[in-house]
């Protein structure tokens, strides 16, 4: 028979959750999922406890209060969580609403930042699927496609490299994509992204969250 949980231990259980991934406690936030999974509770209010940990990371790090190591290890926190209720998540039949696509583009082999607003994506319950580094615009188009993605996230680092950005949101835009394009990287500049036809253009990690829930919103 199914246990059920009382309200008030339900929230000590989920508040705990997140209150690790906020402070980067990978292994209070694992014994927390664990705890909440082993005693039923819904995971998709696990997952609404991760995501406003993860938020409340980008909160702080925008402002200046934390800085990059720090939501490093929060992200890290909130994949050893993701690792364990993602099979239950999918064994239920729940599914993100919206993919990203995200990879550096072609010639380009820095990957620092990108890997970082992937972590934080995945923390704002967006799939997302990562390309790698070096990465080709049809690769991002067949990808796209394959997957239905609502985003493409395009990182550069190299200023010798903005010429591949360019190219690729070319390609999408020919192609026809539905797909709003979103990049970003140091190099990059909120005028150089409306010359190239891009949709968004997000100075940091967290800002890149906040992009992409109002280009899908």
């Amino acid at each position: 028979m199914r246990t059920v949980k009382a309200p008030n231990d339900m929230s000590e259980i989920l508040n705990t959750l997140t209150e690790s991934i906020k402070a980067g406690k990978r292994k209070d936030a694992k014994a927390a999922t664990e705890q909440a999974l082993s005693e039923n509770i819904d995971p998709q209010q696990i997952l609404a406890a991760l995501t406003m940990g993860m938020d409340d990371v980008g909160r702080r790090f925008k402002a200046n209060e934390i800085f990059v190591p720090e939501v490093l290890v929060a992200a890290r926190s909130m994949k050893s969580s993701m690792e364990l209720l993602e099979p239950v998540l999918a064994e239920s039949g729940y599914t993100p609403d919206h993919t990203v696509i995200i990879g550096t583009v072609e010639g380009d082999l820095h990957d620092i930042g990108k890997n970082l607003v992937a972590m934080m994506l995945k923390g704002a319950n967006f799939s997302v699927v990562d390309l790698g580094t070096n990465v080709g615009a049809q690769a991002f188009v067949e990808a796209a496609q394959t997957h239905k993605a609502s985003l493409i996230g395009l990182s550069a680092l190299l200023t010798t490299t903005m010429t591949a950005m360019r190219e690729a949101v070319a390609l999408f835009r020919e192609q026809g994509l539905a797909a709003k394009v979103m990049i970003g990287g140091a190099p990059i500049t909120e005028q150089f992204a409306q010359d190239i036809g891009a949709d968004g253009y997000a100075t940091d990690a967290a800002s890149s969250v906040d992009l992409a829930r109002s280009l899908v919103a």
